[in-house]
């Protein structure tokens, strides 16, 4: 094969790439979201953010191929791109997003205001970190998802 993305995609690589991608971007956004909008207290975000990063590892890799499935759908305008990771990073994260606040202590309005954060949270930066994701994974010498699907096998 030729052409730009020739070269055989390695598993063990796109794993670690989502991983550290969606490890280093959610925690900092996480953070934000548990501290400020769900008014958690801070050993609350702790630990939010400890089980966050241990739930972060086994779906990172899933969530990325979750994305470039999505991603495939987009037109190369700027609103689909915009548009098709938001919806992707919203329909996978928001729902594991609400179980691990809710495991942290968050309850009642503070769960709801956190669930619902999130939501905006993954519908404004749904872009941001696709284009995140894209960066790491160039880091470690892999196509963007959004142009080539990366499947399980690698």
């Amino acid at each position: 094969m030729t052409g730009r993305f020739s070269f055989r995609i390695r598993p063990t690589r796109a794993y670690l790439a989502d991983t550290i991608a969606l490890i280093m971007f959610f925690t900092a956004t996480g953070i934000i979201n548990e501290r400020f909008i769900a008014g958690m207290s801070w050993d609350e975000v702790l630990q939010a953010r400890l089980l966050g990063a241990a739930l972060m590892v086994p779906v990172a890799r899933p969530y990325g191929i979750w994305r470039d499935w999505i991603m495939i759908r987009a037109k190369p305008t700027k609103t689909s791109r915009i548009m098709w990771d938001s919806f992707a990073l919203l329909s996978f994260q928001v729902p594991i997003y609400g179980a691990i606040i809710a495991l942290s202590g968050a309850t009642g309005g503070g769960l709801l205001r956190g669930i619902l954060g999130a939501a905006v949270m993954m519908i404004v930066l749904g872009r941001p970190y696709g284009a995140f994701l894209n960066f790491i994974r160039r880091l470690f010498g892999l196509p963007p998802g959004d142009q080539k699907p990366m499947s399980l096998k690698g």
